[in-house]
């Protein structure tokens, strides 16, 4: 296999949606896809697997859950009861319409922190981390799909342009022209 890849550049995100298919259509393989924004329906027609992220997130609002039921019971009803309000200090039942709003704040304050680390360990991103993006215009107003070079290689140069690219660059994979 050889070691090019081919860089076409759109300006436009539904040109790219569909020259993504086109290209998996005639059964080239897509490295990545860098664009400015996120773009409705990429990940389908590059083929991606669904996120697991949802099911991380419940996960850890019932972690938070647990803790805010712990720590409510432990602060409120084991370590210092108080009477306030009239509220009764020794059943953790009798006082949960009072601890609602900490155990709902608790749940969302584990779950969005936690799906953040997640998200970054994941992607490894980390601060100082060097950007991977090819061209620094894929940040601002342009798309980019890396496509790996085959056999044909004007074969695939053709494709690209049909499908509506404003600019198709054939160079190594580490960047060297």
């Amino acid at each position: 296999m050889s070691n090019k890849v081919i860089h076409a550049i759109y300006d436009d995100d539904d040109v790219l949606l569909h020259a993504v298919k086109d290209v998996k259509a005639a059964n080239h393989h897509i490295e990545e896809v860098f664009t400015p924004f996120p773009v409705h329906g990429l990940d389908k027609a590059m083929g991606l697997a669904p996120t697991r992220i949802a099911i991380a997130s419940f996960m850890f609002g019932c972690l938070g859950l647990s803790v805010a039921i712990w720590l409510t019971n432990y602060i409120m009803i084991e370590d210092w009861p108080q009477n306030i309000g009239g509220k009764p200090s020794f059943s953790y039942l009798e006082n949960v319409p009072a601890f609602v709003p900490v155990l709902f704040e608790m749940t969302i304050f584990f779950a969005a922190h936690l799906m953040v680390i997640t998200f970054y360990l994941r992607s490894r991103l980390w601060p100082f981390k060097k950007a991977e993006n090819p061209m620094p215009t894929t940040t601002d107003d342009k798309f980019l799909m890396e496509v790996a070079v085959g056999d044909n290689e004007k074969k695939l140069v053709t494709l690209l342009k049909k499908t509506g690219a404003i600019e198709v660059i054939v160079q190594d994979k580490k960047g060297e022209s």
